[in-house]
């Protein structure tokens, strides 16, 4: 375990930690399977110790996490018809697609903030946008809420959960990545309550059976 400390704390004092943000925010904007948040929390508590500067890891992820969300807006706006016509009916893929379309079909860029916090569920969102042309200058604008709110959000956790456990940082981590969770769970939640509630209004009102003829 000390030896996976000092490895940490090597990397995190490290000025080539910020350009590691940097890539793994890029490359989770077009390809969820990078866990950005996990790389951004663990840079907040490690800056409760002073290495690396949260103003910067703050920066960077936001940075990042802008360049990449564009990056899948263009692989929509250039082919993400004939990617998304290629998934399964019955997929998870494409039901989050499918969420995707709607949410911006009633809800405009407001979807892409609240997407930001959902993993996968960001790629979804900025594809589906290319895919649909959204227009550019306002995906930007959404985007840049969206992705500075988030890099803000993911180091302020880790710093919390580094200044709650300063000398433990593993613990520190642990704490960090539960809060992260717990707030995306509930997002989750709530978006499949909401989308439960809507399904249900719309579903015409059946009548009673004994009172068929």
């Amino acid at each position: 375990m000390d030896s996976v400390l000092d490895l940490l704390h090597q990397t995190m004092s490290s000025p080539w930690v910020y350009l590691a943000l940097f890539t793994i925010a890029v490359v989770d904007g077009f390809f969820p399977v990078v866990p950005s948040e996990t790389a951004v929390i663990t840079a907040g508590v490690f800056a409760a110790t002073g290495q690396p500067d949260l103003p910067a890891v703050i920066a960077v992820a936001a940075a990042g996490a802008l360049v990449g969300d564009h990056v899948s807006y263009a692989v929509g706006r250039h082919g993400g018809g004939r990617l998304l016509a290629r998934l399964p009916g019955d997929g998870r893929r494409r039901a989050a697609y499918e969420w995707a379309r709607r949410g911006i079909a009633t809800r405009g860029g407001l979807i892409l903030t609240v997407a930001r916090y959902i993993p996968g569920g960001r790629t979804a969102v900025t594809m589906t946008m290319g895919a649909a042309r959204f227009p550019r200058r306002r995906f930007l604008v959404f985007d840049a809420l969206a992705a500075g709110s988030w890099g803000v959000y993911s180091a302020l956790v880790g710093y919390l959960g580094g200044l709650a456990f300063e000398q433990d940082p593993i613990r520190g981590l642990l704490l960090g990545l539960g809060l992260a969770l717990t707030v995306t769970l509930v997002v989750e939640v709530t978006r499949w309550l909401v989308g439960r509630r809507r399904a249900a209004a719309a579903a015409p009102a059946r009548e009673p059976a004994g009172l068929r003829r």
